[in-house]
């Protein structure tokens, strides 16, 4: 078959097309390698920033909690000779426990939810609570139409503006990271709280029997539930005169 000088030339622009499209391929291919530690670096120095400004928080706190202890030794102080003192300082604290901003502690029940057991083949690879969370919400609902006083999830209290939602691998409450199990601590009448969660086709029934979770609940004399740690800012609502 004969040749063309037209058949020529589109061969040598087809071998200068293709060896440019090859160049830029292993260009691009170099710009992803190389790219690609950008990304890895910032979020090292992220996670080390978070990581340093949650260190500060935990002294900040530490700080918080050593000065309310001395202004409660300076009220305690000033209030034995005064009545309407003592009246107010007393009202203060049934205002801070209502809003969560102090330890309580009484009655109430332990409630610990964990994934199904591990032999359990249909839920080996998925955390079961942390992708169904919102029974975690049901629950809560539950605990305080028992009237349960004050309640915390691994170890965060359960305020008004409290948030929980799913956040990659993990839970936020309160925008801190928890992962099952989750630890939900109730202040209230246990013999009240047990049987309201235990109701059958209750909160209870549903995550054992439809999502085969570990539940355990645990009547206790006392429990210690922590203060809400954050501050609290209102940008639009104000007293009403």
């Amino acid at each position: 078959m004969k040749i063309t000088s037209g058949q020529i030339v589109i061969g040598i622009l087809a071998l200068i097309i293709g060896l440019s499209i090859s160049i830029q391929i292993g260009a691009l291919d170099g710009d992803v390698i190389e790219g690609g530690l950008v990304p890895i670096q910032k979020a090292q120095s992220l996670a080390q920033e978070l990581q340093k400004i949650r260190n500060e928080k935990e002294i900040l706190v530490e700080e918080v909690t050593s000065l309310e202890a001395k202004i409660k030794e300076i009220e305690e102080a000033e209030s034995k000779d005064d009545i309407l003192l003592q009246s107010l300082i007393s009202e203060l604290d049934k205002y801070k426990m209502i809003s969560g901003m102090k330890e309580v502690k009484g009655p109430g029940i332990i409630i610990t939810i964990d994934d199904p057991p591990a032999e359990d083949v249909n839920y080996s690879d998925v955390s079961v609570i942390m992708y169904n969370y919102e029974l975690l919400l049901s629950l809560l609902n539950k605990l305080n139409d028992a009237g349960a006083e004050a309640i915390s999830i691994n170890g965060q209290r359960i305020v008004a503006i409290t948030e929980i939602s799913l956040a990659g691998s993990n839970v936020n409450i309160n925008s801190v990271p928890t992962a099952p199990p989750f630890e939900i601590k109730a202040i209230g009448n246990p013999e009240t709280l047990d049987s309201t969660l235990n109701i059958r086709f209750g909160i209870i029934d549903k995550m054992r029997n439809r999502y085969s979770l570990q539940v355990k609940i645990q009547k206790s004399d006392e429990v210690v539930i922590p203060r809400y740690n954050e501050i609290v800012k209102f940008r639009y609502a104000v007293p009403v005169e």
